[in-house]
C-alpha cells in the first residue's frame, strides 16, 4: 500500500486522535502518525499544534522517522521559535551520532532552521562538523555555514567559521575525486579534458587507489576525440607510478595504451605529428607500451617531412637488444628511406642506421653492410652521412670493423662538408697504423689548411700527433708544419691553444704525449639524445599541452613563468624499482643515482633551477676555447709561456717573447708558475660568517608573536637559527613552519621543535635545520623566502632574504688548470665587476676571511703592485662561479671581477663578498 492513504482522511477531531498515537508506545503507531502530521502539513493544515508532541518523536534511532521529524521541524520552526529551542539538545547529540548520515542530517537541517534565537546554540556543533572525520559531513556543514552567513553574518565571522572553510578547501578527501570520476560520463568532451587534467593534478594516497583511479579512465582511451585520448593517456602514465609491475593490472594496462596510441596516427598529418611528439616522450619513459608496434612507425609515401623525421626517431628509440626480429625490420626499412629524393630526409635515414648499429649490437654488422652498400651508390651526400656515423660505429666497437677502411679512403676526394671531412681524418689518424698511405692521406688536406672549417683544423691537427706518435721517423716534417700552421698563422685561440698544448707535450715527455694523444678512448653511448630524467617525469605531466611539443617545460616558453607550477611523477613503489629491468628502461638511462649536471653554457639560471638536479658535480667542463680575462692576463706571459727550448723544435721567436722554463714544473717568479705554484688543501675552517639577527616578524603584524633571526653554515650544515617570543597575553604552542618554493630548494630539515608551551612575555632561541631537497622556483630577488609559521593562534606569513653564503659548499675549491680552461670558456659577457670600498684588508686577511665562509683561493700573483687573488666558490646546486679579486696595498676599495655560466648570481655574490670582507 502507497503512502496515499495518509492523504485521503476525513475525520473529525484530527488532531486530538494525532496526539495520542504521537506519544504512543509503540513505534510503528508513532512513525505512521508522524507521516500523518507531514501529509496534514503538505496539503496546508496547520498543524503547528503538534509541535511538542512531534518533536519528542527526535529521540529514536529509526533514520526514516527522523528525516520526518525534521521536516516538520524546518517548517513550523520559524511560527514557533520559543518552542524549537526544545528541539536544540537533541541537535547536538544528533551531531555526535555515530552514523555519519544522521550527524549529516542534523547538521543540514540547523542549517534550514532559520531563526535567529537559536542560531547561536547551533554553532558548537556546527564546529564539531567541520572537523568531522567524514568527507560527507564536512561538506554538509560546510553548506550550513554559508546558510548561517545568510541568517547572520558577523556570528560567522566571530566564531571563525570562514577560516575553517578555507582549510577545508585544501581538503585531501577523495570524494570530490570519486564525483570527477563520476561526471566523466556526463559531460562534453572538452569537459572531460578539464576532468582528466584536474585528476592529472591529485595524488592517490595508495596504489589501490591509483589502480581505481586507473580503471575508472581507462575507458576515455578509446574516444573520438584525440585530445581526450591524450588527457586519458597523461593521467595513466602518471598512476602507473604507483603500481607494482607484479600486478596483472599493470600489464593488462601496458597493453590497454597501444591501441589508442597507434590510432592517432591515422589522423590528419598536423594531428600525427603532436601525437608522434608526445609518444616520443612515452617511449623514453616506458618503451614496452609500444615495443610490439613498430610497423605503425613505418613512413608512408606521402607523409610530411615533419612526419617522416618523427616517426624514425621513434623508431629507433623502440629498436632494442629484446627486440632483434624489430630492429631487422627497422634496418630494411631505413635502406629504403636512403634511396628517397628528400635529401634531408636521407640523411636522417642513414644516420638512424648509425644509430640502430649502435644500440643493438647484434645488428651492427647488418648495418655496417647497408652503409658500405649506400657508400657504393657514389651519392655525394649518402657517402658522406654514411662515414659520419661509421666513425662513431668504430669507437662503439672498437676493432671489429676496420676491415672498411679501404673503401671509405676511395670515397676521400668526394669529401666537401666539414663534418664527414673530420669524421674521414679521425679515422686515418686514429687508424694510421692500418693505412699505408696515412701520411700522404693527411697532407693532402694539408695543402688547404687556412681554407678549412675549424672542426676540420682541430681534427687534422690531432690526427697528424697521433699520426707522428705511431710513425715519428717518417712524419717529423708534417708535424712540424701543422703546429707551425696552428700556432704561428692561425688567429683562431682554439686551434693555437692546442696547438701549443701539442707542441709542449712532444717537446718535453713524448710518452707522456702518447699516452695522453692515445689514451683508450671510452665507448659511446647508446643514445645521446635521450632527454634528462628528471625534465622527461616534468614533460610526462604535460602530455597533450604544448609542453609535450616543444619538449620543454612551460617555463622555458611562457612569457613571466613565475607562477608556472612544476610538476613531477608521484614516487615509485618499493616494489615497481625492484622490478625494473634493463629491457623496460630507456636506453642510457642511469642504473643507479642521476647523473651530475653542469650547468650549460647560456642556460638562464631559471632553467638550471626548473630542474630536479641530482648531486653538485665536482668539477666544471674542461674547454680548449681561449677569451681574455679583463684587463690582466691569467697567464702572464700567456700560453706563449708554453713554448721553451728543446731538440724537438722551437716555435718561431715572436712567440716566445716571455721567458719560459724548459719543463712545466720549473720555478719562476710569475707567470704561469706562479699560478700553479700554492700548496693543495682546503685548510681549516674557522667557521662561516653570521649576520646578527634580525626582526623578520613583528609581534603587531602577529597577534604578539616576534620572529628573529638569521642564517648560518657550519661544518657543511645550513641552519636557520631563530628568537621567538611571546608578547601576547595568552599562551602559544603547536608551533609550525612551512617554507614556499625557493630559487634554491630551502626546506626545513626537521619539524619546529617548541619543546614547552610559550608564556607571555617568554623568549624561546631555538635552530631549524635547513635542507636543498625542496622544491625549486625561480624567486625574484633570487635569494627572497617566503615563510609561514603556525600555532594554536593563527597562521602567520613573511618573507625574508638569506645571504648566499650559506649556500657555498665545502668542496668549492677547483683544480688550478680546470680553473684557467673554465674562466677562458665562460663568455666575457658574462663577467661582472664590482667595486667593494672602504675594506682596508691586506690580501692575507682577505683571503683567510672568505675562506671561512667557502671561498676558496686557486691562484694568487702581484701584478704592476696589485695583489691579485683567483678564487673559486661552489654553490649547492651545483653552479661555480670563478672570482679575481685585485688588492692595492694601501687602498681600501677593491675590484671584484665574477664569472658564472648563470650571470643572475653574480651580484648577489657580489653582495656575500662585501658582507664578509666588512664584518
Amino acid at each position: 500500500m502507497t503512502d496515499s492513504k495518509y492523504f485521503t482522511t476525513t475525520k473529525k477531531g484530527e488532531i486530538f486522535e494525532l496526539k495520542a498515537e504521537l506519544n504512543s508506545d509503540k513505534k510503528e503507531k508513532k512513525k505512521e502518525a508522524v507521516k500523518k502530521v507531514i501529509a496534514s502539513m503538505t496539503v496546508g493544515k496547520d498543524v503547528s499544534a503538534l509541535f511538542p508532541d512531534v518533536v519528542n518523536c527526535m529521540q529514536t534511532d529509526n533514520l526514516e522517522l527522523k528525516k520526518l521529524v525534521y521536516l516538520y521541524l524546518m517548517n513550523y520552526a520559524k511560527s514557533q521559535p520559543d518552542m524549537a529551542i526544545m528541539a536544540v539538545n537533541t541537535f547536538v547529540k544528533d551531531c555526535e551520532d555515530p552514523n555519519p548520515l544522521i550527524r549529516a542530517l542534523a547538521v543540514r537541517t540547523m542549517g534550514c532552521i532559520r531563526v535567529d534565537k537559536i542560531t547561536e546554540y547551533l554553532c558548537e556543533p556546527l564546529r564539531k562538523c567541520l572537523k568531522d572525520e567524514d568527507p560527507y559531513v564536512r561538506k554538509t556543514a560546510a553548506v550550513c555555514v554559508a546558510k548561517l552567513h545568510d541568517i547572520n553574518a558577523q556570528l560567522v565571522e566571530d566564531q571563525g567559521f570562514l577560516d575553517t572553510l578555507k582549510d577545508l578547501i585544501s581538503d585531501s578527501n577523495p570524494m570530490s575525486i570519486n564525483k570527477l570520476l563520476t561526471a566523466l560520463n556526463e559531460c562534453t568532451e572538452w569537459g572531460q579534458i578539464f576532468i582528466l587534467d584536474c585528476l592529472a593534478n591529485y595524488m592517490p594516497k595508495d596504489d589501490r587507489e591509483a589502480q581505481s583511479i586507473c580503471e575508472r579512465v581507462t575507458p576515455r582511451l578509446s574516444h573520438a576525440n584525440s585530445a581526450v585520448v591524450l588527457s586519458a593517456v597523461k593521467v595513466l602514465m602518471k598512476f602507473m607510478e604507483m603500481l607494482s609491475k607484479d600486478l596483472d593490472y599493470y600489464g593488462t594496462l601496458l597493453k590497454k595504451l597501444a591501441p589508442p596510441l597507434v590510432t592517432l596516427l591515422s589522423a590528419e598529418p598536423e594531428l600525427q605529428y603532436v601525437a608522434l611528439r608526445n609518444i616520443n616522450l612515452i617511449v623514453q619513459k616506458r618503451p614496452e607500451i609500444l615495443k610490439h608496434e613498430m610497423k605503425v612507425f613505418f613512413v608512408k609515401y606521402n607523409d610530411p617531412i615533419y612526419v617522416k623525421l618523427e616517426k624514425l626517431d621513434i623508431m629507433i628509440r623502440l629498436a632494442s637488444q629484446a627486440n632483434i626480429a624489430q630492429a631487422s625490420r627497422v634496418l630494411a626499412e631505413l635502406k629504403e628511406y636512403a634511396t628517397e629524393v628528400d635529401v634531408d630526409f636521407v640523411r636522417k635515414a642513414v644516420r638512424a642506421i648509425g644509430r640502430c648499429a649502435i644500440k643493438v649490437e647484434q645488428s651492427a654488422e647488418r648495418c655496417v653492410s647497408t652503409l658500405l652498400d649506400l657508400i657504393q651508390t657514389k651519392v655525394n651526400y649518402v657517402v658522406q652521412e654514411a662515414i659520419v656515423v661509421i666513425k662513431d660505429i668504430f669507437r662503439k666497437y672498437p676493432n671489429k670493423y676496420e676491415s672498411v677502411i679501404a673503401t671509405l679512403c676511395e670515397n676521400l676526394d668526394s669529401l666537401d662538408e666539414p663534418e664527414a671531412r673530420a669524421a674521414m681524418i679521425w679515422i686515418v689518424g686514429e687508424y694510421a697504423e692500418r693505412i699505408d698511405n696515412a701520411d700522404e692521406l693527411l697532407e693532402s688536406f694539408l695543402e688547404g689548411f687556412h681554407d678549412e672549417s675549424t672542426q676540420v683544423q682541430l681534427q687534422l691537427l690531432t690526427a697528424i700527433v697521433k699520426l707522428f706518435l705511431k710513425k715519428p721517423t717518417e712524419t717529423q716534417e708534417l708535424v712540424q708544419q701543422v703546429l707551425s700552421l696552428a700556432t704561428q698563422d692561425s688567429d683562431n685561440p682554439d686551434l693555437r691553444d692546442r696547438g701549443y698544448i701539442y707542441w709542449r707535450l712532444l717537446s718535453t715527455d713524448p710518452v707522456a704525449a702518447k699516452e695522453v694523444v692515445l689514451a683508450e678512448k671510452p665507448l659511446i653511448s647508446e643514445e645521446t639524445d635521450l632527454i634528462e630524467p628528471t625534465l622527461l617525469d616534468e614533460l610526462i605531466c604535460y602530455i597533450g599541452t604544448l609542453a609535450s611539443v616543444y619538449h620543454k617545460p612551460p617555463s622555458a616558453f611562457v612569457e613571466g613563468g613565475r607562477g608556472v607550477v612544476h610538476k613531477s611523477l608521484p614516487p615509485r613503489t618499493a616494489s615497481s624499482e625492484s622490478t625494473e629491468s634493463p629491457e623496460t628502461a630507456p636506453a642510457g638511462a642511469p642504473s643507479g643515482d642521476q647523473p651530475d649536471v653542469i650547468p650549460a653554457q647560456g642556460d638562464l639560471l631559471g632553467d638550471l633551477l626548473n630542474l630536479d638536479l641530482g648531486p653538485p658535480v665536482s668539477a666544471p667542463p674542461l674547454a680548449a676555447s681561449s677569451v681574455q680575462m679583463g684587463a690582466v692576463d691569467l697567464l702572464g706571459g700567456g700560453l706563449d709561456s708554453l713554448i721553451g727550448d728543446s731538440n724537438f723544435g722551437a716555435p718561431p721567436a715572436a712567440v716566445t717573447t716571455a721567458a719560459a722554463p724548459a719543463r712545466l714544473g720549473a720555478p719562476v717568479s710569475s707567470g704561469l708558475s706562479d699560478l700553479f705554484d700554492l700548496t693543495s688543501g682546503v685548510g681549516t675552517l674557522s667557521g662561516s660568517y653570521v649576520a646578527p639577527k634580525t626582526v623578520w616578524l613583528p609581534a603587531i603584524k602577529a597577534k604578539g608573536l616576534e620572529i628573529s633571526g638569521t642564517f648560518t653554515r657550519q661544518v657543511g650544515s645550513i641552519s636557520m637559527d631563530l628568537q621567538l617570543t611571546n608578547k601576547a597575553l595568552q599562551v602559544m604552542t603547536d608551533f609550525a613552519i612551512q617554507f614556499n618554493r625557493n630559487s634554491f630548494g630551502l626546506a626545513p630539515a626537521a619539524p619546529l621543535q617548541v619543546h614547552a608551551p610559550l608564556s607571555p612575555n617568554q623568549t624561546v632561541e631555538l635552530s631549524l635545520p635547513l635542507n636543498t631537497v625542496g622544491s625549486v622556483m625561480k624567486m625574484e630577488p633570487l635569494n627572497n623566502l617566503q615563510v609561514a609559521v603556525k600555532n594554536n593562534i593563527d597562521v602567520f606569513y613573511f618573507s625574508t632574504l638569506y645571504p648566499l653564503h650559506v649556500l657555498f659548499v665545502e668542496d668549492g675549491k677547483m683544480d688550478r688548470q680546470m680553473f684557467l680552461a673554465t674562466w677562458k670558456d665562460i663568455p666575457n659577457e658574462n663577467e661582472a665587476q664590482f667595486q667593494i670600498r672602504d675594506c682596508p684588508l691586506n690580501t692575507e686577511a682577505a683571503s683567510n676571511k672568505l675562506q671561512s665562509s667557502n671561498i676558496f683561493t686557486v691562484a694568487k700573483r702581484s701584478v704592476e703592485g696589485q695583489d691579485m687573488l683567483y678564487q673559486s666558490l661552489k654553490l649547492t646546486n651545483g653552479i661555480w662561479v670563478l672570482a679575481e679579486l685585485r688588492i692595492q696595498p694601501g687602498n681600501p676599495s677593491l675590484t671584484l671581477s665574477l664569472k658564472c655560466r648563470a650571470p643572475e648570481v653574480s651580484q648577489h655574490v657580489y653582495q656575500a663578498y662585501e658582507t664578509i670582507l666588512k664584518n
